[in-house]
């Protein structure tokens, strides 16, 4: 079994690597997702301010790595990709129930490039302003995202072609395959 923790800031093309995963029969959970399940059950607004606003309260309330545990609650077996890990509080979390099944991959991208692909990504989410941007951006820097990207274990620099960067992100899934003893 191989899990793959996923890490990234909005746009840096955490999606090319989770589709690139899937691909090779990875299981996809995203973190995203069970948040906005549980601030549904509280009708919160389905906008990024109103969620990432309850995301943090819910960080308050019980503890840094809340998201992480109702992650695991939903995760399914086998070799899985978890998206949207924003701590290492997080990360610790799921080294814990993985250990050494547990790669996190960190992906990097210029500001000027993540700006530009949440634009043209037009995710009801997504900023349409740099002021926007830059808020999302701070809010997820404020819950730890910087310090889980300088602890991956392995870092993606995504500043090409998106043709070149999915090949790059099947060649490094494919190698952590063959190290977890797997074959693809």
């Amino acid at each position: 079994m191989a899990i793959i923790v996923v890490v990234g800031l909005p746009g840096s093309g955490k999606d090319v690597l989770i589709q690139a995963a899937i691909s090779l029969r990875y299981k996809h959970i995203r973190m995203g997702d069970v948040v906005r399940r549980f601030a549904k059950l509280e009708k919160i607004k389905q906008d990024d301010a109103s969620i990432g606003g309850f995301a943090t309260e819910q960080r308050k309330i019980h503890g840094d790595d809340i998201w992480a545990l109702r992650t695991l609650e939903k995760m399914p077996s086998g070799d899985a990709v978890i998206d949207g890990s924003r701590s290492l509080t997080e990360i610790r979390k799921f080294k814990k129930a993985f250990g050494e099944k547990l790669t996190v991959i960190g992906i990097a991208a210029s500001k000027e490039k993540r700006f530009q692909r949440l634009k043209d990504r037009k995710r009801s989410d997504d900023p349409n302003t740099m002021k926007e941007f830059e808020a999302r951006d701070n809010r997820e820097i404020s819950w730890g995202i910087l310090g889980a990207l300088a602890n991956a274990d392995v870092v993606l620099e995504n500043e090409g072609t998106i043709e070149d960067f999915r090949e790059t992100c099947k060649r490094t899934l494919v190698d952590l395959k063959s190290a977890h003893g797997k074959s693809i």
